[in-house]
C-alpha cells in the first residue's frame, strides 16, 4: 500500500473524529477536556489497527485470498455507512457530554472503533504495521485537534460534509484493495 494510499485511509478514518470534535467544540467543550480526547482518539486510532491488523494477518493465513475480500468488503461497508449517516438529517443535540475519563473514552471508542476494521483489513493485505498505525493515529488526531479549533469559527455544515467525504474515500479503499 502506498504512503498516499495510507494517507487516504487515515483521513477517511479521521472524519468521524473531526465531526465529533467539530460537535463538541460547537458546543463549548472546555479546552482542557477537548485536548484529553485528542489523546485518547491518538492513542486509539494507533492501537486499534495494529489489533485489527494482527487479527487480519492471522485470519490471511487461514483462508488466504478471501481474507483480502473480506478486508475490502469491511472497508466498502464502512463507507457507505458513513455516506449514508452524512446524507441523514441532523441531529445535533446539546445534550451534556460525560466529561470524565471513561466517558472521554468511549466518545473516542466510538470513533476509532472503524480503525479496528481497517486494522483488519491491513492485516489481509500485508501492509506496514507501525507506519500506517502511526500515520492512522497522528491525522486522526490533528483532525480532531483542527476540529475543534476551527469549531468556533466554522458552521455546522462542514462536518457532515467530512463524513460524506470520508465515506466516500473507504468506499474507493475497499474498491481499489479488490484490484
Amino acid at each position: 500500500m502506498s504512503a498516499g494510499t495510507v494517507l487516504l485511509l487515515a483521513g477517511a478514518l479521521g472524519t468521524d473524529a473531526f465531526s465529533l470534535c467539530l460537535g463538541l467544540g460547537l458546543n463549548g467543550f472546555r479546552r482542557r477536556l477537548a485536548w484529553m480526547l485528542v489523546g485518547l482518539i491518538v492513542a486509539l486510532h494507533i492501537i486499534l489497527p495494529v489489533a485489527g491488523w494482527y487479527a487480519g494477518e492471522f485470519t490471511g493465513r487461514l483462508v488466504g485470498r478471501w481474507a483480502a475480500y473480506l478486508g475490502a468488503a469491511i472497508l466498502f461497508y464502512l463507507g457507505v455507512k458513513m455516506v449514508r449517516e452524512s446524507l441523514a438529517p441532523a441531529q445535533m443535540s446539546r445534550k451534556s457530554v460525560r466529561t470524565g475519563f471513561l466517558g472521554l473514552t468511549v466518545l473516542a471508542g466510538s470513533v476509532s472503533m472503524d480503525a479496528l476494521s481497517v486494522g483488519f483489513t491491513l492485516g489481509t493485505a500485508g501492509a506496514a504495521l507501525l507506519f500506517t498505525a502511526v500515520v492512522i493515529g497522528l491525522v486522526a488526531g490533528l483532525m480532531s485537534a483542527g476540529a475543534f479549533i476551527l469549531a468556533r469559527r466554522v458552521e455546522n455544515w462542514v462536518g457532515r460534509r467530512a463524513q460524506l467525504l470520508g465515506g466516500l474515500v473507504l468506499i474507493g479503499v475497499g474498491v481499489h484493495l479488490l484490484f
